[in-house]
């Protein structure tokens, strides 16, 4: 089985999926961005993007990475990874369905005043990358991703409440 932990830049993806990681018998944290990083590094560069997940092959990567992993392991991955384009995230649940593989998907959501504050408090200078998601998240919010998730609003809980409440629906 996947977790997929889902929303913008700064809500707690990460230090969430290690706590549901502690939570869930046999899993494992897969961070996605490290197969956007190596595409990052291919020489000559891809074609010139602001985002990896534009490029199709990062798509099949991860599919195809979190396969692998699972075939190999057992058990379950986490992966903390924000998609905020439904039509990549359509064509990952496919994938992922099309080799058997149950995904539980969460979007971790907090209002843009909250994450705003996050965003900026983080570093002295806030991460224009993060701040620039905002909107998309917003509008994703809005639209697709209610449809395709399960949402956990995380404005006033700790990542420890909310990694208990996903384990908690994952054990289900």
């Amino acid at each position: 089985m996947i977790v997929w932990l889902n929303g913008t830049h700064g809500v707690g993806k990460t230090t969430t999926s290690a706590l549901v990681q502690q939570l869930i018998p046999d899993s494992r944290v897969f961070d996605a961005e490290k197969v956007g990083e190596t595409l990052m590094d291919i020489t000559p560069g891809l074609p010139s993007t602001d985002n990896f997940q534009h490029w199709p092959p990062w798509r099949q990567l991860v599919v195809e990475t979190a396969r692998r992993v699972l075939e190999y392991t057992g058990g379950t991955l986490v992966i903390p990874m924000t998609v905020l384009v439904e039509e990549y995230w359509r064509e990952i649940s496919a994938g992922l369905a099309h080799h058997a593989i149950k995904v539980r998907h969460f979007v971790l959501h907090a209002d843009q005043d909250t994450l705003r504050g996050r965003i900026e408090g983080e570093h002295p200078v806030p991460s224009p990358f993060r701040l620039k998601y905002l909107e998309p998240y917003a509008e994703a919010a809005r639209t697709w991703l209610p449809g395709q998730a399960e949402v956990i609003d995380t404005t006033h809980r700790t990542p420890a409440q909310v990694a208990l409440q996903i384990a908690e629906a994952v054990r289900k």
